[in-house]
């Protein structure tokens, strides 16, 4: 990737039973819609709906992806 700041992926989510964009910055950070709506929810009765983790696998996974990419590309 030629000089990016942020870049984004729709995907699936068992957790939140449910699409999330999960956002990755050129910094490593990372953020969720998953986990920014449902992690709330954990101290909630009657909630099934819950993220506790925003660095899941799904999230990781991705920003890990971009960047050994992004290794390759320069190197």
């Amino acid at each position: 990737m030629i000089d990016w700041q942020l870049t984004a992926t729709t995907i699936f989510c068992a957790e939140v039973e449910g699409e999330v964009t999960i956002f990755v910055y050129k910094d490593g950070s990372v953020n969720c819609t998953g986990f920014d709506r449902y992690h709330q929810d954990t101290g909630k009765t009657g909630s099934k709906t819950v993220c506790t983790n925003l660095m899941c696998q799904q999230v990781s996974g991705y920003r890990d992806r971009l960047f050994s990419e992004e290794a390759v590309d320069n190197g």
